[in-house]
């Protein structure tokens, strides 16, 4: 099994916090996992990512030329990394942000409009976590208990309070996705 994602936003958006879940996870079912952040210049607004590879196999390098998953999140990140999904590869769009398809036949398109499912469970800013759910429905990577356990780790017991609006989110992108594209 290998795995290679890219997650792409405005800073702000989650994208890292995406990312590191999805690696986190995949560390915790055995796999070698590399979690690489593009920071540079990106700060809150301006356009931030990320790549994943997960793999059984040791992984070698963080740069990813073709990846079988591509979430984007904004406009800038699709025109940026829609050619990076590989032929059959899965391409995550932000519907709420994002008002045009793909224009490749040869992946697989999945438009979440993540910003209106967040925005009904009262928080915009588990956007990410709506995604995160899609993108779990469609691969049955990893499971909403291990994601929470994940949550529990990372968010302290500082953060504790958010663990419930977090799992509501990834529940509801799952609910979406299979909504609509099953």
């Amino acid at each position: 099994m290998s795995e290679k994602i890219i997650c792409a936003g405005f800073g702000g958006q989650g994208v890292m916090l995406l990312g590191q879940l999805l690696a986190y996870a995949a560390n915790e079912r055995g796999f070698n996992t590399l979690w690489y952040p593009s920071y540079g210049p990106e700060t809150r607004g301006g356009t931030a990512n990320c790549s994943v590879t997960i793999s059984e196999v040791q992984v070698n390098s963080p740069v990813i030329s073709k990846a079988d998953t591509v979430i984007v999140m904004n406009k800038p990140s699709l025109e940026k990394f829609e050619e990076k999904v590989k032929p059959q590869g899965k391409l995550f769009v932000n519907s709420s942000l994002i008002d045009q398809q793909s224009t490749r036949t040869d992946i697989e398109a999945f438009y979440i409009p993540v910003n209106e499912i967040a925005g009904k469970l009262g928080n915009f800013k588990v956007a990410n976590m709506v995604m995160l759910g899609a993108y779990l429905a469609k691969t049955q990577l990893f499971d909403d208990q291990l994601m929470i356990k994940l949550l529990e780790n990372l968010f302290g017991e500082k953060k504790a309070h958010l663990i419930g609006l977090n799992h509501q989110a990834i529940t509801a992108g799952r609910d979406y996705y299979n909504q609509n594209y099953k």
